[in-house]
């Protein structure tokens, strides 16, 4: 039931909230992430709510529809090269680097590095798997991006069963 349509709502909710409690987003902020896609659009589409202004840099191979959904919450998205790996800050990930320091009041979520991405999915994803299973899980099969949600739900459910298997696959 994530309003936008993807896991990511609750870790850029969280991340956001977690932001917001610590000083670090204030109202009239600018929020300022990399993003393949869902992230952006989630936090676009919290922006959108809480009234912040929402940058999102994406690599060239995102989908149409993904830049397109970011936009419609209102976030301006930036379409840069992918990570190459050469450190000429031109791929979407050093963008974003670049304008959270160029921009004052911006906050960058960092869903890579940020502990808040997996904390969400381990006090909500998690709990909730356990219940609609009724504890009776045995294996788990979950993609990994950001990594976040299998961080967040295979240590909640790894606490409540060491058996479970948790297995991520990466597209």
């Amino acid at each position: 039931f994530n309003p936008g349509g993807s896991v990511k709502d609750r870790t850029a909710l969280f991340m956001i909230q977690e932001a917001e409690r610590q000083g670090l987003l204030k109202k009239g902020g600018t929020i300022v992430e990399a993003s393949s896609g869902n992230q952006g659009i989630a936090l676009a589409m919290i922006g959108a709510i809480k009234g912040y202004k929402v940058i999102i840099t994406v690599p060239s191979r995102t989908s149409v529809e993904k830049v397109s959904a970011a936009r419609a919450y209102g976030a301006q998205v930036i379409v840069c090269q992918d990570n190459t790996g050469n450190n000429d800050g031109k791929d979407y990930c050093s963008m974003a680097v670049k304008l959270e320091k160029e921009i004052s009041g911006a906050y960058r979520p960092n869903q890579y590095f940020n502990r808040a991405n997996s904390m969400a999915h381990y006090q909500t994803t998690g709990p909730e798997i356990w219940e609609q299973t009724d504890g009776k899980i045995t294996h788990l099969f979950l993609a990994a991006g950001s990594c976040g949600t299998i961080a967040g739900v295979g240590k909640f459910l790894k606490e409540k069963n060491s058996k479970i298997k948790i297995v991520g696959i990466d597209a």
